[in-house]
């Protein structure tokens, strides 16, 4: 039978804290102790499963074993022997901590040890543009509320007058040292979590964090051809790091608003554009809008319903180059309405003068119907 995760069986998140994690177990232990629970062997178990999970989860170096490796580590660390090594296993761990402390941005501290420095998290800013400014570029200014480096303590997290205090886990190193068999494994200090010192007199800015959350104005610049998902990067704009470590990034991510004419497809637009009855029979001009301004469209004769007609470099020119895309117009006969008894009467006149010569007036219409007289009487439609 698989073992449960300790952290659910403890019901607790992963990142309690040691005091957190005791609370817990006692409340388990009251409830399930076999003196509470005589002749109980479920409550007998979940007592030994509470027990183990509080033995493994208080003792830094088990713990971070377990946060890497589960309970594969935790039993591979038994029969290796865990625990902080001093004998010869230390040289080959501090070549692995030269190696791999360099590759991964630690920073020196006093006495030799090394601390994780940590990069500031990225943040993400939705901008919703018109779509006339996400096609020629617009200017604007966001603000961005995010973690920042407190002024008070520089960062720091104590209070003026005061320093933060080593470690006593991982002596300041921010990472401790496990021995598995032949290996020495380096940990991120899990009480510290890498930053190699404990505030003991916190700054009352920050309350001994180094970084405060403030909104910060930024300007923002859109380049023409923007379209919905496109993303803008603001280097350095994004939260604060840890223990003197960079910043983050800023990404602005686009997104824009649906237009009450245009939908754009890349870098072509389409609009549907509204003539008369007499404009298709007998052709005519309308005027169509563009995002540069209206121009003429110069409608054929007998014109139907549907027909598209396109605009050359009307639509958008793209943000990564390109030509500009086009606009293509469908056109939708308008069927009149509010009609008066005078013109209804026109239009029956006329539609009775049409029906004489369907093959003529309406080919469409007539091929349409002989394709539905085929479909019912079985032959091929």
């Amino acid at each position: 039978m698989s073992k449960r995760d300790y952290y659910k069986v403890l019901d607790v998140p992963r990142s309690a804290t040691e005091a957190e994690i005791k609370k817990a177990y006692r409340r388990l232990a009251m409830k399930h102790h076999p003196d509470r629970n005589p002749n109980d062997k479920d409550s007998e178990e979940l007592f030994k499963e509470a027990k183990e999970a509080c033995e493994t989860l208080t003792d830094a170096q088990k713990r971070a074993i377990y946060d890497q490796h589960g309970h594969a580590g935790i039993e591979a660390a038994s029969r290796g022997g865990g625990g902080r090594s001093g004998g010869p296993g230390d040289a080959f761990s501090d070549i692995f901590g030269d190696v791999f402390g360099d590759i991964f941005g630690t920073a020196r501290r006093g006495g030799g040890g090394r601390a994780q420095v940590f990069r500031g998290a990225d943040l993400r800013f939705e901008l919703e543009l018109e779509l006339d400014q996400a096609v020629f570029g617009y200017s604007t200014e966001i603000e961005v509320p995010k973690l920042s480096e407190c002024e008070t303590c520089n960062g720091s997290g104590a209070a003026k007058g005061s320093t933060a205090a080593a470690c006593d886990t991982c002596g300041g190193s921010g990472q401790i040292r496990i021995s598995q068999g032949f290996f020495q494994l380096q940990q991120t200090c899990p009480r510290c979590r890498g930053g190699g010192t404990i505030v003991k007199n916190p700054c009352d800015t920050c309350l001994g964090q180094g970084r405060v959350r403030r909104t910060r104005k930024l300007s923002v610049k859109v380049p023409a051809g923007v379209d919905t998902g496109d993303r803008i990067r603001l280097g350095g704009e994004g939260e604060a790091g840890r223990n003197g470590g960079p910043p983050g990034d800023l990404y602005v991510e686009i997104s824009v608003r649906e237009h009450s004419i245009f939908e754009r497809d890349g870098e072509h637009l389409s609009c549907e554009v509204p003539i008369s009855f007499a404009s298709a029979a007998l052709g005519g001009t309308v005027e169509v809008p563009t995002l540069d301004g209206g121009v003429t469209l110069k409608i054929p004769a007998e014109t139907q319903s549907g027909r598209v007609f396109r605009l050359r470099d009307k639509g958008v020119k793209p943000v990564r180059g390109g030509a500009r895309g086009d606009l293509f117009c469908r056109v939708v006969i308008e069927t009149p309405v509010n009609l008066s008894a005078e013109q209804r009467e026109l239009i029956r006149k006329l539609d009775e003068t049409l029906k004489g010569d369907t093959n003529r007036h309406a080919p469409r219409e007539k091929g349409f119907f002989e394709g539905v007289k085929r479909f019912f009487s079985g032959g091929a439609a």
